[in-house]
């Protein structure tokens, strides 16, 4: 055997290896059969997730019902109807991606996308909280002092991203109902793409600040260092997976082979929500899955 033949036969078994891959992903594709078994396996997963942060919820009430509508108390909620909604949606998957007009599509899609902007922002905010309170009491520098606002301000600025990223939304989606075509569609998912960058952005910023500002508190104790642990693991998750969903969305707008919430991508659809949604809310809520003390702490804001 000479060498060149054994030089090619590498090359020839990564083509042949390539081309099964291809028509397997093909195959599952246009299989309905293959198709109704991811979604029904989202749909589980999503149910799973929702239930879990609806425990969860009962269980901080239980713990503590003289408290009102808290941060944590919030948070859970927005998880059990976030990921309850996806779970109805993807088990009727057929009915969804196929609805008319398209626009209603659109926001069946999209609304979730959104909810989990706000649920997920929402610990950015009490991040941010904690980050320009600790500043305030304690600031480690001068500077830092400075910059730091009030509690008031930060939730104005939180509720004002969130009304100008829905109302921003509303409009697309009026867009598409009246004239829908490829360019109002581009615009949608380059949206998306940058509401998913802006809430990295923020888990970046805030996740960041509160760790650092963790990490160089001279006090040691066993407290500090699993909440050192608790904002650097949530943000991690995170931070990746916006910045996962803002580079797959954007991507998506201009490739029509990565176009996600249609019948025949599958396993796009899978491994996409996996990714972005499912594993990083099952892992936040394992995270943050502390209740919290039943004595007035601190630490534990109601939401005014």
């Amino acid at each position: 055997m000479s060498d060149s033949s054994v030089m090619m036969m590498p090359v020839e078994m990564a083509q042949i290896l390539a081309t099964g891959m291809k028509n397997w992903w093909e195959e599952v594709n246009e299989s309905t059969q293959w198709q109704d078994g991811i979604f029904f396996s989202l749909c589980g997963a999503y149910a799973l997730v929702s239930a879990i942060a609806l425990v969860q919820l009962v269980r901080i009430q239980m713990r503590v019902p003289e408290y009102g509508w808290t941060t944590q108390k919030v948070f859970h909620l927005m998880n059990f109807v976030v990921n309850g909604v996806r779970a109805v949606l993807f088990g009727f998957h057929h009915q969804v991606f196929l609805v008319h007009p398209k626009a209603l599509c659109w926001i069946l899609l999209d609304l979730p996308g959104l909810l989990f902007f706000s649920a997920y922002t929402l610990l950015v905010l009490f991040w941010a909280e904690i980050y320009h309170q600790a500043n305030m009491l304690f600031p480690l520098s001068t500077n830092e002092q400075a910059r730091s606002l009030p509690t008031d301000k930060l939730r104005i600025t939180y509720i004002s991203v969130n009304v100008a990223v829905y109302l921003a939304q509303v409009v697309i989606w009026v867009c598409i109902w009246v004239n829908d075509n490829s360019t109002v569609e581009l615009v949608g998912k380059i949206f998306m793409s940058v509401v998913s960058f802006i809430a990295a952005l923020g888990f970046l910023l805030y996740g960041g600040r509160l760790f650092i500002m963790l990490r160089r508190f001279p006090i040691e104790s066993k407290g500090r260092r699993k909440k050192l642990h608790e904002v650097g693991s949530v943000t991690a998750i995170c931070f990746t997976c916006f910045l996962i969903r803002c580079i797959v969305v954007g991507v998506s707008a201009f490739d029509m082979d990565l176009t996600l919430d249609v019948l025949d991508h599958p396993v796009l659809n899978l491994i996409y929500y996996m990714v972005v949604e499912v594993l990083p809310s099952a892992l936040v809520l394992f995270i943050l899955r502390k209740l919290p003390p039943q004595r007035v702490s601190a630490q534990y804001h109601p939401i005014q």
